[in-house]
């Protein structure tokens, strides 16, 4: 019985060195030891330490967060007028108030400052007709903004301002935008606010849509919502890509299906705007149609390409020139047509005042014939293609 007293005394007492070389550690290395001391263990980040970075957009948004703007407008609708006013007694009494009646009507959308100079890049649909445009800028200043000039073919337009102290937002390079690229939608959807949306480009070069005459969108699933009209999208690295401009939506809110006005085309519409106060575009008055494998057959084609000239505007420049409806054009400046939509691009693209070759087949006969460009008039219904 002594003998297992002793081995128990032996073991508490290698215990209790062994704890006291534990807590002798422990004070002189903090945190070596697993101790709680009666508090939770937790991990912090040593100061002046390092963590793995999650991914972010954060440098990205607050680049270009300071280049979009809030855009209000305002026009007075004129109340339509009461056909009791015609009766004399009606108006002695009451015609006053009838004949004064209006309302303002205001929307509001979103803009990006291109230039120090007070440019900004907005849509035409957000100006169109309006009376009074204010800009707010991200710092809280509110100023007064005219309307250089706008594209109602391409819904661009251009706004100035003067003031002092702006960021303009940087501009990609074109045609650098890739399928699956992240993107950030920044506007002002709702009036709540500015606000970041992310996505990624869903498609490229999105047309036949119906939106405008000159269609070639940038298709995201960044949320576009009301109020982001005229906004940016800019890439990963906050650099302005497209112009936020249309929604697919049946409820009015985003679906996932948004659509920007690449950077290309806005460059060159506002470089034309700028200088001229509007775009001026080649036009030599002819309809024209996809050729679908039906239309080949029909016409005896061997490919379906090119396109099929539907119809052809009297005395314009094209009727002037020999062509005629049941033509199907090949080529213009010996650049290949494949569809209609680059007859537009190609005719769009042409001075007017110049001659311009195209190359036809008509009832299985190629043939050339050359035509003196016209300016394109302005807002031309979509489906007259040039």
């Amino acid at each position: 019985m002594k003998k297992y007293w002793l081995d128990f005394a032996q073991i508490v007492a290698a215990l209790a060195i062994v704890l006291a070389a534990a807590l002798a550690l422990d004070k002189a290395f903090p945190g070596l030891l697993p101790l709680t001391h009666g508090n939770v263990v937790i991990q912090e980040v040593a100061h002046g330490g390092s963590a793995h970075k999650v991914a972010t957009f954060a440098d990205a948004a607050q680049k270009s967060l300071t280049s979009v703007v809030n855009v209000f407008t305002s026009k007075q609708v004129r109340a339509p007028t009461n056909p009791l006013l015609n009766d004399p007694l009606f108006r002695q009494f009451f015609g006053q108030a009838f004949e004064n009646q209006s309302r303002t009507v205001t929307s509001l959308g979103s803009g990006v400052i291109v230039s120090q100079d007070g440019y900004i890049l907005t849509n035409h649909h957000m100006v169109e007709a309006a009376d009074e445009i204010q800009v707010a800028l991200p710092d809280g200043r509110k100023v007064k903004a005219t309307v250089v000039g706008s594209d109602p073919d391409t819904d661009i337009a251009v706004l100035k301002i003067k003031q002092d102290g702006l960021h303009p937002i940087t501009l990609a390079k074109p045609d650098t935008l890739r399928v699956g690229d992240v993107v950030l939608a920044v506007g002002d959807p709702f009036g709540v606010g500015q606000t970041v949306t992310m996505g990624i480009v869903s498609a490229l070069g999105r047309n036949h849509l119906g939106i405008n005459t000159f269609e070639n969108f940038i298709q995201t699933d960044a949320a576009i919502n009301p109020g982001n009209s005229g906004g940016a999208l800019v890439d990963a690295s906050g650099n302005l890509v497209g112009l936020n401009t249309a929604i697919y939506s049946r409820t009015g809110g985003s679906l996932g299906i948004g659509f920007a006005i690449p950077v290309s085309l806005l460059s060159k519409t506002m470089k034309q705007i700028i200088r001229h106060g509007g775009v001026v575009r080649g036009w030599i008055g002819v309809e024209v149609q996809d050729i679908t494998p039906d239309i080949a057959e029909s016409f005896n084609l061997k490919l379906a390409k090119g396109a099929l000239i539907a119809g052809v505007l009297q005395n314009g420049p094209a009727f002037r020139a020999g062509i005629r409806p049941g033509d199907v054009l090949l080529a213009v400046n010996d650049h290949e047509i494949a569809n209609s939509s680059s007859v537009l691009e190609r005719v769009s693209a042409l001075p007017p005042g110049d001659s311009a070759r195209l190359k036809l087949i008509r009832q299985q006969t190629e043939l050339t014939l050359n035509v003196r460009v016209d300016r394109r008039p302005p807002q031309q219904r979509q489906g007259q293609a040039d």
